[in-house]
């Protein structure tokens, strides 16, 4: 298949004039596609929880997060969202057929193959293991954990209308770890932080899952937007409520400090126009909208980074 005809099968959240797409030689398109390489939105909401975490471990010790840890996190979360995905795309390949929004992808579309989406796989999690091994050994243990989740979540969908609550198990883990890294137990920041990601996890992808709500309940794929319904506003609201009310405690138990303050303000502020935007909204506008919590993700851990190298 040409470049160009591959590039129509780009699903419909991608960006098609994107620079990793660009550069991409035909033959690797697949393989981006399966990483979701050119949607980087997802390892950004994976990636956060670990910044926060680190940041807040800075914040006890007076001294910010370890930048080699950023890096660490920054490089395990592209190549752990990148496996993940894969995972996810093997086991969905025929669910993935029947929906609008899916069914371009890689293996549904057989432009690939599964067995070597299967390689690749293992490819991508030797990368997120020798990020791992870089961490104290508690720290590489608690890594270890988080598998059973991440092998758990792509069965969800199929028996549960919360495949939101065992993604946001998963996507969270970085709130322990960036804690871990630095002490090597898991302290009540960490914990606070966790259910903190856990709520926010919650909250986005239902407005994520918005976008499938139709072609869902036609397949049999089941979701907190299909469960909320027309009270979707509510259900998120409540979980973006919790999530702003579990980052202050997380951030009072570290330490607090009137520069952390300000980022959380605007981290809450970012969550509440999301919620005020949600109502009736569009596909294009639910995508818009989960887009965005990088952005507010970003102002959680500046604020918190900020706390610790200046306060």
């Amino acid at each position: 298949m040409s470049a160009e005809a591959s590039r129509r099968e780009a699903l419909p959240d991608a960006r098609p004039h994107s620079l990793v797409l660009r550069l991409t030689p035909d033959f690797a398109l697949p393989y981006v596609q399966l990483a979701r390489l050119d949607r980087p939105a997802g390892w950004q909401l994976l990636l956060a929880p670990c910044w926060w975490s680190a940041a807040a471990a800075g914040i006890a010790v007076h001294r910010g997060p370890d930048l080699w840890h950023l890096v660490l996190f920054l490089i395990g979360a592209i190549a752990m969202r990148g496996a993940g995905c894969t995972y996810n795309d093997i086991l969905d390949r025929d669910l993935d057929a029947g929906v609008a929004r899916t069914k371009g992808r890689p293996l549904p579309s057989g432009r690939i193959s599964a067995r070597a989406a299967a390689v690749f796989l293992a490819a991508q999690a030797l990368v997120g293991l020798a990020v791992l091994l870089a961490f104290n050994r508690f720290s590489v243990e608690l890594g270890f954990a988080s598998l059973i989740i991440v092998a758990v979540y792509p069965l969800t969908k199929r028996v549960s209308s919360w495949p939101q609550a065992a993604l946001g198990l998963a996507f969270s883990w970085g709130a322990l770890m960036g804690w871990s890294a630095r002490f090597g137990d898991i302290g009540s920041p960490a914990l606070l932080l966790y259910a903190a990601a856990f709520c926010w996890t919650i909250g986005y992808d239902t407005i994520y899952a918005l976008q499938d709500a139709r072609d869902d309940a036609i397949v049999g794929i089941k979701s907190t937007a299909r469960l909320f319904g027309r009270h979707a506003r509510l259900g998120i609201g409540a979980f973006y409520l919790a999530t702003a009310l579990l980052a202050e405690a997380a951030l009072i138990a570290a330490g607090g400090g009137w520069i952390a303050e300000f980022g959380w303000a605007a981290f809450a502020a970012h969550l509440a126009w999301q919620v005020y935007r949600v109502e009736g909204a569009s596909e294009a506008t639910a995508l818009m909208l989960f887009r965005s919590n990088r952005d507010a993700g970003l102002l959680l851990f500046l604020g918190f980074a900020l706390q610790g190298w200046l306060g």
